[in-house]
């Protein structure tokens, strides 16, 4: 199978490109894609963010500090900024996710024994 040569984005190709996501009519086409491959990316996702270690020991010692917290607004703030951190983690490697999704997808279509 032929190599395929990483391209490199500017950030200008980057910002376009978002931008264009906010065509409604492109965008559905991604999100039926998306969520037919929802449960197999979830997996992927949470592999990812095991193995890079984003939800491990510190992230649980995090959780306990937050919830062990008696003031109910620092509680509640710091369980807000928990959510948030998640968020974009989960954002940012699905992102990343995403990308070697589309890479995989640009390469030839798989012979019928690669598809087993």
């Amino acid at each position: 199978m032929p190599s395929m040569v990483a391209r490199t984005y500017s950030a200008s190709e980057v910002d376009a490109a978002v931008a264009r996501l906010g065509d409604p009519e492109r965008f559905a086409h991604a999100s039926e894609i998306v969520t037919h491959a929802a449960p197999s990316l979830a997996g992927v996702l949470d592999s990812a963010l095991a193995e890079g270690g984003w939800f491990g020991a510190v992230h649980e010692e995090l959780l306990r500090q937050a919830s062990d917290e008696s003031d109910a607004a620092t509680r509640l703030a710091a369980v807000r900024a928990l959510v948030d951190e998640q968020t974009r983690i989960g954002m940012l490697v699905g992102v990343a996710v995403g990308f070697e999704l589309a890479n995989e997808l640009a390469g030839p279509p798989p012979t019928p024994s690669e598809e087993a």
